[in-house]
């Protein structure tokens, strides 16, 4: 039998890689190289975040986090570095997209949000090197102007000045979760009057919608939610056309996230127990009975060792 003749394979085919083993390069599109996949490292880019607020959302703590990291400049103008929410009961989990973004991220914690201090710290289960970071109001240490926020209207105002456009929508969007959403935003940062939703319809058509609010001071208000993102897309929200009352001076969403985080928007609306006022009884002395025993025992009885 004739031995089988080896096939002789470049060297170049062979390198070393980082990990001190060899890999194998080439035109083939093969390569050996034991990446760490983004599983394996998802505790590098996972962080604890601590006293979350009981009525928040997975999707408005992603938006508002990046938003805020828009706003510092701890990662570029446009790019959303926190990819998923994970929300339980009074702490979340936050995935990033780098290792790099979940160092950055550290320095929110303290960030105020619905009313709370939240607290972002690595999980317990990080086992890597502790990265040096500042605290939210390290960072800041600052304080803008709050924009005047209309005061409410009667119930009965017209519908024009109660119905805002809503552009830049897109198909997978619909009537309930877009009012779901704008209304749930205006209640955790403070942009509504009362309580419930302040939206009371929605009329989607195509690329855009008209939003009906209860009263025209919140349809005000709601000017503020303008390039607010929602499902890959920056909502343009104004006057409809035929609008022509009053301009009213409003911000837009990045404006509005900062102050809030400055803590200097209103609260949102809750609602006051009424105050019964203490009215002090006077003092009066109470009737007793007393019950009196007679010939139970006798001194004999006591003496005596028989029962």
């Amino acid at each position: 039998m004739m031995p089988v003749p080896m096939m002789m394979v470049p060297s170049a085919m062979f390198a070393p890689n980082v990990y001190g083993t060899v890999a194998m390069t080439g035109t083939t599109g093969l390569n050996a190289t034991p990446n760490l996949t983004k599983a394996a490292d998802k505790v590098n880019r996972e962080l604890f975040v601590g006293n979350t607020p009981s009525d928040s959302s997975e999707a408005l703590m992603v938006e508002f986090l990046n938003g805020a990291m828009q706003r510092i400049k701890l990662c570029d103008v446009g790019r959303k570095p926190i990819i998923k929410c994970r929300l339980s009961a009074k702490f979340a989990f936050i995935e990033c997209e780098t290792a790099e973004d979940a160092n950055r991220a550290l320095n929110l914690n303290g960030i105020p949000f619905m009313g709370m201090k939240l607290r972002v710290s690595r999980p317990s289960k990080y086992a890597g090197p502790n990265i040096p970071c500042k605290t939210w109001q390290e960072l800041t240490g600052q304080h803008l102007v709050t924009p005047p926020i209309p005061e409410n209207n009667t119930a009965d105002d017209d519908k024009v000045n109660r119905e805002l456009y809503v552009g830049n929508t897109t198909p997978s969007m619909t009537e309930s979760s877009l009012s779901e959403f704008l209304g749930t935003t205006m209640k955790q940062v403070g942009l509504t009057t009362q309580p419930g939703n302040p939206i009371v319809s929605c009329q989607m058509n195509g690329k855009f919608a008209f939003v009906e609010f209860r009263s025209s001071a919140e349809a005000s208000a709601a000017l503020n939610l303008n390039n607010i993102p929602f499902m890959n897309s920056q909502l343009r929200v104004n006057r409809p056309s035929k609008y022509a009352g009053p301009v009213v001076a409003s911000g837009n969403w990045d404006e509005v996230l900062s102050k809030f985080m400055a803590r200097e928007l209103q609260t949102p609306y809750v609602p006051q127990e009424p105050q019964i006022p203490f009215k002090a009884e006077e003092s009066k002395p109470k009737e007793t009975r007393i019950v009196m025993l007679k010939n139970m025992l006798t001194a004999d009885d006591l003496e005596s060792d028989e029962d």
